[in-house]
């Protein structure tokens, strides 16, 4: 699995259009608010040329791609921390998810109003995340009382300690990403499910003519991401879910150089993605199959292999690796270990993103 993602947003700001460029999927697009009552799910393969072209050269018999889960959640509107629109319910939905993609719109339309009646981008922002921040309070609140009810061992005191000095960022209005939390923090939060501590990827919508960037907007919008510690990605949601529903890979391709884009929506949430969660992709194959894994960043030669089999990173011996694009380049795995590009690895080499491994392992 990739990583999972919600879709959020104010109401009528195209989160189900981008949700069906992302799924390839075909939601009825509804331009009255909270039309999106329940969440609306999509399993995809992670869109990956590398992996297209290993296929072209190995030629196996089947080919597996890393998936990701995306999940459309109902508008939120001001107040939503407090229960007003279906905040509760679009609040409940995204715990669990990975990465929270949220939705900005910067486009005009006379068909589908924006809710405050007006484009202010930064506003919408800072109002979706506002009641995010509201909700971490009120979560951090609970929690505290909830440990101080049990007694207040010395481990209680710790946690308590971490979580007062989380609640008074919170109300500074700072997210809980924006903390320098160690590793050992970020596991006692772990069960605490904050929604502001989850890496977080800005999507604003544009009207195609404001591609391959944003518009008046993009200045102001790519600062105030970076402030927030966030990645964020410029898209037409109309133009994506086009784009979607066309099968020809040689007129996609034609449309996307059109605007001037390097690479669909899609691919770039993903890359992005990627980023945020400091996740890797590499390859393995053999006669009948070619499959992408998507593994943490800095995660050494065994335990990649775990994750292929569990045999594997128990009884691991090495790794014999080759570059996905010298592989590509050679034509052949023979070819490739003919000119030199195969290399043997131990239990501490780190995989790097776009290898192609074969695990070498008794058990």
């Amino acid at each position: 699995m990739g990583f999972r993602c919600g879709i959020v947003g104010l109401p009528n700001v195209g989160k189900t259009t981008i949700f069906n460029a992302l799924t390839q999927g075909h939601e009825e697009i509804s331009i009255v608010p909270f039309s999106t009552i329940h969440p609306k799910k999509g399993v995809v393969p992670v869109p990956d040329e590398r992996l297209g072209e290993l296929v072209r050269v190995l030629r196996p018999k089947r080919v597996v791609h890393a998936f990701l889960d995306f999940m459309d959640i109902a508008g939120l509107i001001e107040g939503a921390s407090q229960g007003a629109g279906l905040g509760n319910q679009f609040l409940s939905h995204i715990r669990d998810v990975d990465v929270v993609l949220h939705v900005v719109r910067s486009f005009q339309s006379e068909e589908a109003v924006h809710i405050l009646g007006s484009i202010d981008p930064i506003r919408d922002i800072k109002i979706v995340n506002m009641e995010l921040i509201l909700k971490d309070i009120e979560t951090v609140n609970k929690r505290i009382q909830k440990l101080e009810q049990k007694g207040m061992t010395k481990e209680h005191v710790a946690l308590v300690e971490l979580l007062q000095g989380v609640k008074s960022a919170l109300e500074q209005e700072h997210p809980v990403r924006h903390l320098d939390l160690s590793p050992e923090d970020m596991r006692h939060l772990r069960d605490t499910h904050l929604f502001t501590i989850k890496p977080c990827l800005y999507c604003i919508n544009v009207d195609e003519n404001d591609l391959p960037g944003g518009g008046k907007w993009e200045k102001d919008l790519v600062a105030f991401a970076e402030a927030d510690q966030a990645k964020i990605v410029f898209m037409c949601g109309i133009l994506e879910e086009d784009l979607s529903k066309i099968t020809d890979p040689e007129q996609r391709k034609q449309i996307i150089e059109d605007f001037l884009l390097e690479q669909s929506g899609p691919a770039k949430v993903v890359q992005l993605g990627y980023q945020l969660l400091e996740k890797v992709t590499f390859f393995t194959y053999d006669h009948d199959e070619v499959r992408a894994w998507t593994i943490p960043s800095n995660t050494k030669a065994p335990q990649a292999a775990g994750h292929v089999h569990t045999d594997m990173e128990r009884g691991f011996i090495r790794a014999e690796i080759v570059r996905w694009d010298d592989l590509v380049a050679a034509g052949s795995p023979q070819k490739a270990k003919e000119e030199g590009h195969f290399r043997v690895e131990g239990k501490d080499y780190m995989i790097q993103d776009g290898d192609v491994v074969h695990f070498r392992f008794n058990v």
